[in-house]
C-alpha cells in the first residue's frame, strides 16, 4: 500500500538509462527511488565506450530517437559538470574498397534525408581528418553530429542532478536486488520486493539493462532481452593519435545483425585521458565473461590495419560488457499494457548511452501525461507477442504533484 512517504515511481537500474529516467522524472516534479543490486553504472553502462552516435543508424525510429537524444545530450553537457567528458568530436566511417564506399554512400544519402549531417570524404583527403589512418582506404563519410561522454560519470551526475530537482526528490538504494514485483487486486503494479523489505509505488520503470527480461518476468510478462557480449581493448595513454570515433563499414552491418556468432569490426577512438579504445566485438554467449582470445586478437589486428601507428603501442587491459539485445534491435520504451503501472526502458543494445536522455524524457512525459516528443509505437514492450492491443499514450495518473 502506498503511503505519504512512498515515491511516485521506482526505477530499477542505476545505469545511464535509469539515471536519465530519474533525472527527467524528478525535473517533472515526481519523487523517485532508484534501486540497483550493484553500484551506479555497475552493468552495461560501466563497460561502455560512451558513444553518442547517429552515424550507425538506419533511417527510422531508432535514428529519430538518436537525433532527439543528441540534442538533449548537448543541453545536458551545459548543465552537468565537465567531468562527464562530453566531446562533440564527430565520427568517421571508412571503406577499404570502391563497392564498400558506394554502399556507404547509399546509406549516408538515406540518413541525410532523415536529418543527419554527413559529408563524403575522398580517399586522398581522409588523412586531413585523421593523419594516422592507413593510406590505402577508398574513402569515407564524416558525421559531425557523433559525440562521446564518459558513461559512468554521466550516470552518476545525472543521478546527482536528479536529487536536486525542484519539488521532486530522488533516493538511491544500491546493493539491493529486486526479487519480486508487487501487484494489486487487479494486477496493477504496487511496488517491488527486496531482501530489505517491500517498497511501494504506483509505477515501476524497468531500466535493468541486460536483466530487463528477468525483471519483466518477475512482473509476469515476457520481454526477450538477451545479453550480447563485447570486448574493448584499452591502450596506454597517448597523445591524441585518434581525433574522432573511426570505424569501418563492417561495423554498421554487425550492429544490424542478429547472429549469435562472434563478429568483430574495427572501431577506434581516442579519449581526453589519453588511452585509445578499440572495439567492437559481438557474440551471444549468455553472461559468460571468459576472455575470448580470438575476439581480442581480431580487434587488435583490425585496429592496426586501420591505424598502423597502433602496432607499436601497448594494450594495457581489456574488459567485457553485455549489450541488452532485443530481436528487432529496437529498445522497449513505454508502458506495458499487460501490467498497469509497469513501464520499460531497456533493450537498447549498444546504443543505450546515446539514447538515454530521449528515453528518460519519454518515460517522464508519459508519467506526467505530457505530449510525447515522438511516436513510440515502434518501441512498444508487448510487440513480440501476437495481436497486441493498442498501447495507451499514457498510463493512468496517480502522482501527488499534479504532474
Amino acid at each position: 500500500m502506498t503511503t505519504r512517504n512512498s515515491p511516485d515511481l521506482i526505477v530499477v537500474g542505476a545505469g545511464v538509462v535509469g539515471a536519465a529516467c530519474a533525472y527527467y522524472a524528478a525535473r517533472s516534479g515526481l519523487s523517485v527511488t532508484v534501486i540497483d543490486r550493484g553500484p551506479v553504472a555497475g552493468g552495461t553502462t560501466g563497460a561502455g565506450e560512451g558513444n553518442l552516435l547517429v552515424s550507425d543508424k538506419e533511417p527510422g525510429p531508432e535514428l529519430e530517437l538518436a537525433l532527439l537524444s543528441r540534442r538533449l545530450w548537448r543541453e545536458l553537457s551545459d548543465l552537468l559538470p565537465p567531468r562527464i567528458e562530453y566531446e562533440a568530436k564527430g565520427g568517421l566511417v571508412v571503406a577499404s574498397t570502391g563497392p564498400s564506399l558506394a554502399a556507404l554512400g547509399d546509406f549516408a544519402a538515406r540518413q541525410q534525408e532523415a536529418g543527419v549531417e554527413v559529408h563524403e570524404v575522398m580517399g586522398d583527403r581522409l588523412r586531413d581528418l585523421e593523419p594516422h589512418l592507413a593510406p590505402d582506404l577508398a574513402g569515407g563519410f564524416h558525421y559531425p553530429q557523433d559525440a562521446q561522454v564518459q558513461p559512468a560519470l554521466a550516470a552518476a551526475h545525472l543521478l546527482r542532478a536528479a536529487g536536486g530537482q525542484g519539488s521532486g526528490r530522488t533516493l538511491l538504494r544500491l546493493g539491493e536486488e529486486v526479487t519480486g514485483v508487487l501487484k494489486g487486486a487487479n494486477g496493477e503494479v504496487r511496488g517491488v520486493r527486496t531482501a530489505s523489505g517491500d517498497l511501494h509505488a504506483p509505477y515501476v520503470v524497468n531500466a535493468a539493462g541486460t536483466w530487463g527480461g528477468r525483471l519483466a518476468g518477475l512482473a509476469g510478462v515476457d520481454l526477450p532481452v538477451l545479453p550480447r557480449r563485447g570486448f574493448v581493448l584499452v591502450t596506454e595513454p597517448l597523445p591524441r593519435v585518434v581525433r574522432r570515433k573511426v570505424y569501418t563499414a563492417d561495423y554498421i552491418t554487425d550492429v544490424a545483425s542478429g547472429s549469435a556468432a562472434l563478429q568483430t569490426s574495427a572501431v577506434v577512438e581516442g579519449t581526453p585521458a589519453g588511452p585509445v579504445l578499440i572495439g567492437a566485438s559481438r557474440e551471444r554467449v549468455g553472461f559468460d565473461r571468459t576472455l575470448s582470445v580470438e575476439a581480442v586478437r581480431r580487434l587488435a589486428s583490425q585496429a592496426t590495419r586501420l591505424f598502423p601507428v597502433l602496432a607499436g603501442v601497448r594494450a594495457i587491459r581489456t574488459y567485457a560488457g553485455f549489450r541488452p539485445y532485443l530481436p528487432d534491435h529496437l529498445p522497449a520504451i513505454g508502458p506495458d499494457p499487460r501490467v498497469p503501472g509497469l513501464l520499460h526502458a531497456c533493450g537498447h543494445e549498444g546504443a543505450g548511452i546515446g539514447l538515454a536522455p530521449a528515453t528518460g524524457m519519454i518515460v517522464a512525459r508519459i508519467l506526467a501525461g505530457d505530449e510525447l516528443p515522438m511516436d513510440i509505437q515502434p518501441f512498444r514492450p508487448d510487440r513480440f507477442g501476437t495481436a497486441p492491443p493498442p498501447m495507451p499514450r499514457t498510463p493512468r495518473k496517480e502522482t501527488r504533484h499534479g504532474a
